[in-house]
């Protein structure tokens, strides 16, 4: 006996009305009343399926978030980080979703205030969000050829150092910003200071 199909159907509708008023309007958008109107859904039956308005846009950013670029199995070590980084460059230049979730979770209203352990969809971007971040340069990392080129790194660090000037490229009001000329530079330069603080001349 299959079971009943309305569950899932109401709780797609609710996500689906989410995800367009997140993508037009930005977090603000996705109010309890918002969503509940643009998917005919009663207030009560979102409740069951997202107990507050904030795992409700935790959940529409999960479903927006692409999976992380990986880098190329092959290749050196600076070219391998380049092809991550201007990845990186592409998908904030054109579509800045995970540096939106980033700043509603850093900043959005009574976030702060939302125990992970009781907001599964909240914890769950979180996660979603560092898995982005390092599942990719764990790749390039972990190679035997970049731990012996690089040494013990600080990758939180080397994170900011790699991704941070894309990420001032998207919140600056530059008009010309080159994406993937910055993504090699940060790259080299990241490279050259792992080299001066490491002394590594191959680095």
């Amino acid at each position: 006996m299959s079971s009943d199909p309305r569950p899932a159907q109401s709780r797609a509708r609710l996500l689906d009305a989410a995800t367009a008023l997140l993508r037009t309007g930005g977090p603000a958008a996705v109010t309890i009343d918002a969503v509940t109107r643009r998917a005919n859904v009663a207030r009560a039956t979102l409740y069951r399926h997202f107990p507050s308005a904030n795992d409700l846009v935790a959940a529409a950013f999960m479903s927006l978030i692409p999976p992380p670029p990986m880098p190329p199995e092959t290749g050196t070590v600076r070219e391998r980080l380049i092809a991550v980084v201007a990845e990186w460059a592409d998908a904030i230049a054109e579509v800045p979703t995970l540096l939106t979730a980033m700043a509603w979770l850093s900043l959005g209203p009574d976030i702060a205030t939302v125990p992970t352990s009781g907001s599964s969809q909240v914890g769950s971007l979180r996660e979603r969000i560092a898995e982005q971040y390092s599942a990719p340069f764990d790749a390039v990392f972990d190679s035997l050829d970049a731990l012996e080129y690089l040494g013990p790194l600080d990758r939180t660090t080397a994170f900011a150092l790699l991704i941070g000037p894309l990420a001032f490229g998207r919140l600056s009001t530059l008009a010309e910003f080159d994406y993937r000329a910055t993504a090699v530079a940060a790259v080299d330069g990241f490279l050259a200071v792992t080299a001066a603080n490491s002394g590594s001349a191959g680095a």
